[in-house]
């Protein structure tokens, strides 16, 4: 029985870290002194864009929307919830259980996925400011990235200038997701699939968020 455990909290662990901080990145953070602003930009972009919560987030965020200032709106709140508690949770060392916080990452996925089906209103009769639900989960995704890099023992020396530049490779990173993902859904607007599968799509939304949900308290349990 304990091996079983053992397996099954190791292959949990794996899923759950997949776009955590690998090896070779753990000791260039371990080992470096002194500002890096490039090779920090690049783990920055690196992360977001192997963050698939944080893409899939990103995803219900603007899947329904069609103006280019509602989008650069709403991009604008996650921005500024994850860079906010990026650079505060590090700098003021907020301690966070990582998996708790990307259960709540896992959640914000299902949230959005829920909320584009117009669930809040069918089931609970009203409507949640979905401005200010974007700017709150963003600042639970900012912890997320926070705890990436409370695992190491960052020199105080050029902290400061290493996490702007994580966090500007962070931007960098969901800048050009965000160019894909809007290329994809420009081109499948185009057809009248995309509102008649719009159900089944953020569906999926929702039971992947369910899965990053389960996995990262499955985490929790067992690690």
């Amino acid at each position: 029985m304990k091996v079983y455990l053992t397996l099954f909290s190791l292959f949990f662990s794996t899923l759950t870290l997949a776009h955590g901080v690998d090896a070779n990145t753990q000791q260039f953070l371990a080992n470096t002194q002194g500002a890096a602003i490039a090779p920090f930009m690049y783990i920055g972009a690196k992360h977001m864009l192997t963050g698939y919560d944080h893409l899939l987030f990103l995803l219900g965020v603007i899947f329904f929307l069609f103006r280019s200032r509602d989008i650069l709106l709403y991009v604008s709140l996650f921005t500024l919830g994850h860079s906010l508690t990026l650079l505060t949770g590090v700098l003021a060392n907020i301690q966070v259980n990582a998996y708790l916080i990307d259960a709540i990452i896992g959640l914000s996925v299902v949230y959005k996925g829920f909320d584009n089906l117009g669930g809040f209103q069918r089931v609970f009769g009203f409507q949640p400011n979905t401005k200010i639900a974007v700017l709150i989960f963003g600042l639970f995704h900012g912890f997320g990235l926070a705890t990436k890099l409370q695992d190491f023992a960052m020199p105080k020396e050029g902290l400061w200038q290493n996490l702007l530049a994580f966090n500007i490779g962070v931007e960098l990173g969901q800048f050009c997701a965000l160019f894909v993902i809007l290329l994809l859904l420009s081109i499948w607007r185009r057809f009248d699939s995309y509102i008649a599968f719009s159900v089944v799509s953020n569906g999926f939304l929702m039971v992947g968020g369910l899965v990053l949900f389960g996995y990262q308290m499955m985490g929790f349990v067992l690690i």
